[in-house]
């Protein structure tokens, strides 16, 4: 099936940046229906961003718009996450994930497919 691995995490101070990573292997797929959740300890799963099936508009949760962008290179089946302004909020596992037919881009049961996530960590 379907492998996604996810890399780029680190720490960094607040106010940095890193860039995330997502790489699918295992078939060739479009990356349209692609999106970003990430996970802190004692939370749930939460949505980060997404790109709708089309490939044409991009979602973004609030608490980070305007700081992060998803972007992707379908040539190489792979998913970008750049965060700008981290915030010692950020601190999560971030995880990259394909969906299926569903358009509901922010829930995590419309995705079919997940990464082993890579650690994002901000220190104030």
């Amino acid at each position: 099936q379907v492998q996604l691995v996810e890399s780029g995490g680190g720490l960094v101070q607040a106010g940095g940046s890193l860039r995330l990573s997502c790489a699918a292997s295992g078939r060739t797929f479009n990356t349209y229906a692609m999106g970003w959740f990430r996970q802190a300890p004692g939370k749930e799963r939460e949505f980060v961003a997404a790109f709708s099936r089309s490939g044409i508009s991009t979602y973004y949760a609030d608490s980070i718009k305007g700081r992060f962008t998803i972007s992707r290179d379908n040539a190489k089946n792979t998913v970008y996450l750049q965060m700008n302004k981290l915030k010692p909020e950020d601190t999560a596992v971030y995880y990259c994930a394909l969906r299926g037919t569903s358009a509901l881009v922010q829930y995590t049961s419309a995705y079919d497919y997940w990464g082993q996530g890579t650690q994002v960590t901000v220190s104030s």
